[in-house]
């Protein structure tokens, strides 16, 4: 199944209304369009554990794989990450989630 579409809000100087979070999806993960300028909000909505955002890194270095760049959101708390260069994390940023208690927005200026 294709990866869960994370839409970008983007921001303006007259303001935006808050979107809706887009709750992680463990088992086919997300897709943020990435202009190099976006950010991503990740709450981790649970109350007892930490869980982790994975963001993946699609080109090789030398042949290999480029290990794929994890945060830890504690529980019940808020990050901000970003923004993501294109020239690294390519105009679709792969973000894969441990739990559907990570909730997702992303933001662009």
């Amino acid at each position: 199944m294709p990866r869960v579409n994370v839409p970008v809000t983007q921001i303006t100087r007259a303001g935006v209304a808050a979107p809706t979070e887009v709750t992680g999806d463990a088992t086919n993960n997300h897709v943020v369009a990435n202009n190099g300028r976006m950010v991503l909000l990740v709450r981790n909505s649970g109350s007892t554990v930490s869980r982790t955002v994975t963001l993946r890194l699609p080109g090789l270095t030398d042949g290999q794989a480029v290990t794929p760049r994890t945060v830890s959101i504690a529980q019940s708390t808020s990050r901000y990450i970003g923004p993501f260069p294109t020239g690294d994390y390519s105009s679709l940023l792969q973000v894969d989630v441990d739990n559907a208690e990570l909730k997702l927005l992303a933001f662009g200026v």
